[in-house]
């Protein structure tokens, strides 16, 4: 098992990262896009929580930021019919404490907003997983936004059309240095979104 990979970015893109180690020997991560958004400057250093992945014809490595993404990861694939491509899509669209909470709240509507997921598989990822996430743990502390403003917020910027994981980055970064109530949030997350 390869429990993490540490060392210099060679190259990246938005679906894999390139990682030379100190001993010489580089390892291709596949990688969600919250991962590729987090990722310094090719040339940096950089640690990576990941998955090693063995099938017949292939070896696949999957890398993440921290743990509790990598344990999310996992639990997604003990679903029926979500295999590691898949789960790595709901990871791009969806911050890992979002799916959890989608999960543990039997939200179909949220799973539904992954690419490729639709009603029928959304809930039998449900049905597979609702009840195994307290195994899971809690994410960092410092990326929670579930509130009643967060939420509010959140949808508001769906509904604008932006993703899951854009419209939680941006009101995860607004919480984070001040927040208030949700017109609030909403247009200084737009202009974090915008670059204003």
């Amino acid at each position: 098992m390869i429990a993490q990979v540490s060392g210099t970015i060679v190259s990246k893109a938005l679906d894999r990262v390139e990682i030379m180690t100190a001993g010489g020997l580089a390892y291709e991560c596949l990688i969600p896009l919250s991962v590729f958004e987090a990722l310094p400057a090719e040339g940096e250093k950089v640690t990576l929580h990941t998955h090693l992945s063995v099938r017949e014809d292939a070896w696949h490595l999957y890398g993440f930021s921290h743990g509790y993404e990598r344990a999310v990861f996992q639990k997604l694939l003990n679903a029926k019919g979500v295999g590691p491509a898949l789960a790595l899509g709901i990871l791009s669209a969806l911050t890992p404490e979002r799916v959890v909470k989608a999960l543990r709240e039997k939200d179909v509507t949220t799973l539904m907003r992954v690419p490729r997921v639709g009603r029928k598989k959304a809930e039998q990822i449900i049905l597979d997983l609702a009840d195994k996430v307290e195994s899971v743990g809690s994410g960092p502390a410092t990326s929670g936004t579930s509130s009643p403003v967060a939420d509010d917020a959140i949808r508001a910027l769906i509904a604008l059309g932006y993703n899951q994981a854009e419209a939680d980055r941006a009101v995860r970064a607004v919480l984070e240095s001040g927040g208030g109530d949700v017109s609030v949030v909403v247009r200084a997350a737009l202009g974090k979104l915008t670059g204003r």
